[in-house]
Formats: C-alpha cells, structure tokens, sequence
C-alpha cells in the first residue's frame, strides 16, 4: 500500500456558538480523486480552506507524504504544490487571461530592470488554456469572458501551479453541458498523471463518472464514506441528508394551464438581428436550455427590463403590457432571480429583513417611517414558509449558505404575490436538500397560476422540472419540446443548431 499523499486526522474548527468541524478524517493517494459531498453548512469548505491554508484548524494533524505538515497560510499551501479552485470566482477582470493565470509569478525578462515578459506570459498561459479546451488568446480582457469561461481561466491558472494535490470546489457549477465534459476529462487526465484530486460538486452525476471513492459531512461530523463499486445516487443523498429523498424532482405536471406572457418579436442587445417569439402559460414551468453564450439570460434580463430590448412586444393573458425597465416589470408582477445572486440579487451586507422588504418600502410604512415590526412579521413568515436556516430575520445575508441566500431572493419576490417567476440558474452551487425545496417551490407556484420560466445548465434539472422546454442556439429558440419529447439527445440536438 502506497504511502498516502494527504492524511487529515481528527480535524476540528469551532467558531462562536458552531462547530463547524468535529473528528473530520480525510485521506488521499497518489492519483486518485475523491469526491466530498454533503449539504451547504455540512463543513467541506472549511476542511479544504484548513488544507489550502485560508483558516487554521483548532485541532487534528494533517500529513503530507507520511510527515506532519504545517500549512499557515496560502503561500505555504502553494509551496506544498495544494492547489484550490473556488467555486466563487477569483479572478481579477481588469487585466487579460494569461495576466490572470500567472499573477505574482510573471516570467520577468530585462535583467535587473525585472520587466514583465508579455510574450512569454502568453505563450506560456496558451499551454494551459488548450488543456482546459478555452479557446481564447492569453491577451483578452478577462471582463469580456463570460461566466464559465472565467471559471476555466481559474482552473487553467491552477494547473499552472503544477498541484500535486488539487481542491475542486463547484468547479463546474456556471458550465455547460460541452465545458463540463472537457473539465471532467481534464480531472481524468490528472489522474493520470498521479495528481490527487478532491472534488466538491453537489453534481451527483458527476461524482459517479469520476470519484474513485466518495466522503460524505453532515453537521461538520464524518457522514459515511463510499468505495467507486458503491457509489450510487441515492446512497450519497442517505449520507448527506440522513434520510431517503423519495422524490428528488417533484411530482406532477402543469395542469389548469392559461394565458400568460407572450413575447412576440424579442430582439435582444446581444443578438439584435434575431426575433423570438414564444408564451410562458400560468400554471407551468417553461425550462429555457441550450449552451453558455446561446442568449438565455439576455431574454430574462430583456423581460425584466434590465436589460431593454432593442424591439418586441409582451402581453399578457393577450392584453398588451409595456415593460421597459425592472420597474415596470414589477409593477406587472414580473420577478426575475438572477444568475448571480450575490452581485444582482442581494444585497449581502444588509440582513434578511431589509433584502425582503426593500422591493416594496411603501408597503411598510407608518407615517412616512418604515415600520420594523411589520417587516419583521412578513420576513420571519417567508423565511418559516421556505426553511431559511437563520437565527431571525436580522441575521445578515452574507453569513448565509448559497441555498439560504437563494431562498432569500425568492422570499423577497413571494412577498410581492407574483404572476410571473423567472428563474436564472435557481440551483447553481446549491446543496441537494435545498434543490429538492427549492424545486418543490416552484411546482407549487406553478399549481397556484403562477408563470414560471427556469434557465438551468443543468441537464437533469431542466428535464426533471420543466413542463416544456425550450431551446436556444447562438440567439435563436431552435425547438420547443412537450415532455413526452424529453431526452438529453432531443435537447442537444437542438442546443447545437439541430431541428426535432
């Protein structure tokens, strides 16, 4: 038996009033990945920023190679070749992508001038870029790559380092179908290559093609472990929540359907030269997928007016409406939850209180002053309505898990009475008992007349959820499928230009 590259024995973390880590083992060889899972709060941050040097553990011992290692911080982790990609992006969009992958370590030319060697930065950076699959020169701005694009410039800048031990936090969570296959061959070919991998992904499907073994955290207390012949996907979801999750997706399809919006010649900023046409009906869910880039968000963002649209025309239950910015929209009752939540949806340095009510001050207003009480009375009600897990309705939103602060945009927008939801990614990062609540969510607003439209890079997602589907290509809806036409195959198919 091979000497183990990492052994983390009897790790614990406490902070006021939680414990975040109690007795955590984690072991790790040569050339093998190992899959840790578990719900948001389970404590598989904090363990991989203990071993990556972001936060020092207030017990245990952590080996390297058989000897006990100290690792005081980032730049000791890094000199001990441990590598971390964060799920939240890292990146600094100001400068260009090879800038990005070798900040601080620029290959430096002019003797003791110590000038930045530009050609070299980029040929070397161009090496990494072609192992991720990023087609990009190393001298484009970083703020002119989308979401997923900037997330293989982190991955590509960690593989830069030459890790001998690699922490995958969510790495795939804004990739497409197409990018997360690359990644995950990217990860295979580590392997390969002796590199040791632990990989965090509430991607189940993922887990099973690539974990040779899996470790499960509940409660920040060890949960279970699974050898590469027992991982299955109800048997990780036993370990992470507990319990048998009957009914992932929930059951139950759009029933009670009538008119809602219509869109009629929508022509984005992105793709001005192309007319969408198409209805979200109250009472189902409309699944929009296709590839990053296809232009789903720009008519989310277009329908919600943050975005205008260069031309188009919206009614509803066939009565024309105008909705030429977010305010309009609200007052229609439309809602949109974006993508990014912590950058468009939150204000995360106010509590959950004022995140809820701050669509809608007039609402609680007493003689012209905000009143405390009544916004404390309809949060704490929405957050009890979708299990925020939180002290009260002071608690700040930044503190929060990713599932917790989602649950938060929708309490604020469930507190307006919406006609139309529109949801952008609802799950991106997202542990799998706050998924299952936050699907079951939506099923329920569909049952109660509410138009629902879901934009989701997850493939299993959108044909679990959606009542139809539809699919963009480079701008345009190139297929709309009912659910006796769900496949993965029908949605590629379309997603890459293709007709059913």
């Amino acid at each position: 038996m091979t000497t183990p590259t990492l052994e983390m024995s009897n790790i614990g973390k406490r902070y006021p009033g939680v414990v975040a880590l109690d007795g955590v083992s984690l072991e790790l060889h040569p050339g093998e990945i190992v899959a840790l899972i578990g719900e948001n709060g389970a404590g598989k941050s904090t363990l991989m920023k203990i071993l990556g040097g972001v936060v020092q553990p207030d017990n245990g011992t952590i080996k390297l190679d058989g000897s006990i290692a100290k690792i005081g911080s980032v730049a000791e982790a890094i000199k001990h070749r441990i590598s971390f990609i964060h799920q939240e992006l890292n990146v600094l969009d100001n400068l260009d992508v090879g800038s990005n992958i070798f900040l601080g370590r620029e290959p430096l030319m002019g003797g003791p001038l110590r000038l930045v060697d530009r050609a070299a930065v980029r040929r070397n950076a161009e090496i990494y870029l072609q192992r991720v699959g990023l087609n990009v020169p190393a001298n484009t701005n970083l703020g002119k790559l989308s979401i997923a694009q900037q997330q293989l410039v982190e991955i590509a800048k960690a593989l830069s380092l030459d890790a001998r031990i690699l922490i995958m936090d969510e790495p795939t969570s804004s990739l497409t179908l197409a990018e997360t296959d690359r990644l995950l061959e990217v990860a295979m070919e580590l392997r390969a290559a002796g590199v040791s991998i632990v990989y965090i992904s509430h991607r189940l499907n993922e887990v099973r093609r690539i974990a040779d073994r899996v470790v499960a955290l509940r409660d920040g207390k060890p949960a279970g472990a699974l050898s590469h012949d027992e991982i299955t996907h109800d048997a990780m979801v036993r370990m992470m929540v507990g319990r048998d999750v009957q009914q992932f997706y929930p059951s139950g399809e759009a029933s009670a359907v009538s008119d809602g919006l219509a869109v009629e010649n929508l022509r984005t900023q992105r793709f001005p030269k192309i007319p969408l046409n198409f209805k979200v009906n109250c009472g189902e869910i409309l699944g929009f997928s296709g590839l990053i880039g296809a232009g789903r968000s720009e008519v989310a963002q277009a329908i919600f007016g943050v975005d205008p649209p260069v031309s188009g025309n919206f009614a509803w239950a066939g009565k024309p409406i105008k909705v030429k910015n977010a305010r309009e929209a609200i007052k229609q009752g439309i809602y949109l939850a974006p993508e990014d939540r912590r950058l468009s949806g939150l204000i995360v340095q106010m509590p959950i209180r004022e995140n809820i009510t701050l669509p809608a001050l007039d609402r609680y207003k007493t003689a012209g002053l905000i009143n405390r009480r009544k916004e404390d009375r309809v949060a704490s009600k929405l957050s009890a309505r979708l299990r925020v897990k939180a002290p009260g309705p002071s608690t700040v939103v930044s503190t929060l898990s990713g599932g917790n602060q989602q649950k938060v945009v929708l309490a604020k927008w469930l507190s307006l009475e919406p006609r139309m939801l529109i949801f952008d990614e609802p799950t991106r990062g997202i542990d799998v008992g706050a998924k299952s609540e936050i699907y079951d969510l939506m099923r329920t607003l569909a049952n109660e007349g509410v138009a629902v439209m879901m934009i989701s890079s997850d493939m299993e997602e959108v044909l679990g959820v959606s009542d139809r589907i539809a699919v963009m290509h480079e701008g345009r809806i190139t297929g709309t499928l009912e659910r006796e036409q769900f496949s993965e195959e029908a949605i590629m198919q379309l997603a890459v230009g293709g007709s059913h």
